[in-house]
Parts: C-alpha cells; sequence; structure tokens
C-alpha cells in the first residue's frame, strides 16, 4: 500500500494545497495530511481547528482515502510512525524547490523516504503567508481557500 504524507504547518490551508492533495489522491492509495510545528514561524491558527477545517473539507469533497493528524517533532518521524511510504511536498516555484531538495536530502538520509514533489501549477502564487499578509491588511481572501477554510479564518480572524 502506497502512503503519502503530506506535511505543512497549513496556517492556513491554501487552494494551492488543496491542489497538492488532489494531486496526490491520484498517486497513493491513502494520504496523510500532517499539520506541524515550524519553530521558525509563529501559529495563527490553532492546529486543532485547522484539523477540524480539513476534514470537513475531506468529508465535503468525499476524499475518503484522506486523514488529517497533528503532530510535533520532525515530519519524517510522525511519517514513519503512520507508515508513510512516501513523502509529499507542494512546489510553486525554484526557490521552493530548491529549499525542498535541501530537506529531501536530509530526510531520505534520516528515514529512507523519498519525497515526492508536486507543482502548484497556476496556483503557484498562492501561500500562507500571502493570505496572512491580505487578512492583515482588510482583504478579501475568499478566492485564495477552500471554503471550509475560509469559514475558519473568517470566524477567527473577524476582518469580514
Amino acid at each position: 500500500m502506497k502512503i503519502g504524507f503530506y506535511a505543512g504547518s497549513f496556517d492556513p490551508f491554501t487552494n494551492g494545497h488543496l491542489h497538492v492533495l488532489k494531486k496526490s489522491l491520484q498517486l497513493f492509495d491513502s494520504v496523510i495530511i500532517g499539520i506541524g510545528t515550524n519553530p521558525e514561524k509563529i501559529r495563527r491558527f490553532d492546529k486543532k481547528i485547522m484539523k477540524e477545517a480539513i476534514e470537513n473539507l475531506i468529508t465535503n469533497h468525499q476524499f475518503s482515502n484522506a486523514s488529517v493528524i497533528t503532530y510535533d517533532g520532525l515530519s519524517v518521524d510522525a511519517a514513519i510512525e503512520h507508515n508513510a511510504t512516501f513523502l509529499v511536498r507542494g512546489i510553486r516555484n525554484g526557490m521552493d524547490y530548491a529549499e525542498e531538495e535541501n530537506l529531501a536530502a536530509v530526510n531520505e538520509e534520516i528515514c529512507n523516504l523519498d519525497t515526492i514533489y508536486i507543482r502548484a501549477g497556476h496556483l503557484g502564487t498562492i501561500s500562507s503567508s500571502m493570505v496572512m499578509s491580505l487578512l492583515q491588511s482588510g482583504r478579501d481572501v475568499s478566492n485564495y481557500l477552500p471554503k471550509e477554510i475560509f469559514e475558519v479564518v473568517k470566524k477567527d480572524f473577524r476582518v469580514f
């Protein structure tokens, strides 16, 4: 069984993330979305709240072979703990590729798991950081987020 582990802070989960998830579900028997903590970033939305929103998205899209977990520590440790056979990463541009390739090399050395890159395509301009900048400026971000996520962001951020 091929199990993809799609890790990220997903703070918030964007349409670009959804694109990568959909492509991953075509490649793997199941995909685990792992909401981790990036020590270099300040978390804006509680992991449990984002987990529930992504679970609603999974249910509404009828992604029966997807699940969501939260974890602390290294993504590779969570992937191994959940029997993943591949790591999944979204790539928006060349800068992402360079950073992800370095991380993939270390991850492969640590746990012998290969990393599969999925291009964000036309959604490559969307990032969680960009969404947060727009939110902080009082802009509408509904075009950049799945509706299940937008409802949480709208409620928690209280700008709409």
